[in-house]
């Protein structure tokens, strides 16, 4: 699965997003014709990302090209089924990409519209959030 290959620290805090606003940052399509635009905000895990970027390749069938455009840097601690409190943080169990509202996870080029579409109608059903396709 995907991890970064070096960190700072190993464990990072959760974090808040209160306000529940679209994404600043990587919004428009900058490589490919087609995308897929996040709706929703959640932490999408690299398994999941895998399983999107593969059910994509599966589809194009060696042809095009596709961009990943988040990747999974945010170390997921759990800790293990009947613990008591206290005794630290739990181990990282796996990394997830923080997604917001209005972020573009893929990008497709070199492909018709209909395979781009297809493409990623089955990626966005392996992810946890609600996505739409976009155009240049």
């Amino acid at each position: 699965m995907l991890a970064p290959k070096k960190v700072k620290h190993r464990k990072m805090q959760k974090g808040r997003n209160r306000d529940r606003q679209l994404d600043t940052r990587g919004y428009t399509l900058n490589y490919g014709q087609f995308g897929l635009k996040a709706k929703e905000e959640a932490w999408i895990s690299s398994q999941q990302l895998e399983a999107a970027r593969k059910a994509i390749a599966y589809t194009l069938k060696q042809e095009g090209k596709v961009w990943m455009r988040v990747f999974p840097d945010k170390p997921i601690t759990k800790r293990p089924p009947e613990t008591t409190m206290g005794g630290g943080k739990g181990s990282v169990e796996y990394y997830a990409a923080p997604v917001k509202p209005g972020r573009i996870i893929f990008e497709i080029d070199g492909v018709s519209e209909v395979k781009a579409r297809e493409a990623l109608r089955l990626a966005a059903s392996k992810l946890p959030i609600k996505t739409v396709f976009i155009k240049k």
